[in-house]
């Protein structure tokens, strides 16, 4: 049971830093970004072609990686986002799964759909946790969701943050003080891309990868970890991030292995979240409306 509960919290964590961006867009513009994935999609395509294709240093690759991605989050901000604000949120929305799908398809074309795999940051032997062989990139992994969940926090604290804060709460006021609403946009997509861009290139080097891997195997989960910890709260969209991957191994290990219940990990999630919004509707952390 250890070596489940030791990996759940290291696939988490790549949750939890999705879970994040989906937070951090929905306070600021409320709608779901259903992009959120292929963020950290066209990040590790990216440093793939750099370090594999190009035989460029491994840090070139990481830099060319999040250019990438922080430049799809500003260029959806300011071709889709910003002329589609005053329209309703299922057209943003549908918009946001369009833009997934292109996504997917451009990768698809230029890459052809076939598993790849991306070399770690640190190679070496695993590291035995709790009688799990965590890989050196998974417990990079940890660390920068540490290291983002204090930046975050600092970054809520300055006056760029509390005018995000304050522009998400309501945008005429806020222009009235000053606040630029297009500025306080690019920003936060910009950020948001960012924190997608991190998670994927920090999972790509795991395992192997292929076109739309973000989207069709972690967007789902880490959509489940912001409801659970809270729409509005990026604190709970960590906690729920390592809640989720927690309960999907633990779920594969009582459920699946033990007896033998099939679809196990969703089972898990699926209970865990029925569970805390019967208990709290507004999430672990969130507040009522």
């Amino acid at each position: 049971m250890g070596a489940f509960l030791a990996l759940g919290l290291f696939q988490g964590a790549v949750y939890g830093l999705l879970a994040v961006g989906i937070v951090l867009v929905y306070k600021a513009k409320r709608v779901f970004n259903f992009a959120q994935g292929e963020f950290g999609g066209v990040a590790a395509f990216t440093a793939f072609a750099i370090v594999v294709g190009a035989g460029l240093p491994y840090w070139v690759g990481v830099v060319g990686g999040l250019a990438a991605a922080v430049a799809m989050g500003l260029i959806v901000e300011r071709v889709i986002v910003r002329p589609l604000e005053s329209s309703s949120r299922t057209i943003m929305l549908v918009a946001l799964v369009g833009v997934a799908l292109f996504t997917i398809a451009i990768i698809v074309l230029l890459g052809q759909p076939i598993p790849r795999v991306m070399p770690p940051l640190i190679s070496g032997g695993g590291v035995n946790i709790l009688g799990a062989g965590i890989l050196p990139q998974q417990l990079i992994l940890m660390a920068v969701l540490a290291v983002l969940a204090a930046a975050m926090a600092w970054f809520f604290k300055t006056d760029m943050g509390l005018a995000v804060l304050a522009s998400s709460q309501d945008t005429r006021a806020a222009q009235v003080v000053g606040i630029s609403p297009v500025a306080v946009s690019r920003l936060v997509w910009g950020m948001a891309a960012l924190l997608g861009g991190i998670a994927g290139l920090l999972y790509a080097p795991v395992g192997i990868f292929t076109p739309g891997f973000m989207t069709l195997t972690m967007l789902v989960p880490a959509f489940a970890a912001a409801v659970l910890g809270g729409m509005t709260s990026l604190p709970g969209a960590f906690i729920g991030g390592l809640a989720i991957g927690v309960v999907q191994n633990l779920g594969i290990y009582y459920l699946g292995q033990q007896l033998k219940v099939p679809g196990a990990a969703e089972l898990g999630v699926f209970a865990l979240l029925m569970l805390v919004l019967l208990i709290r509707p507004q999430g672990l952390l969130g507040k009522e409306a």
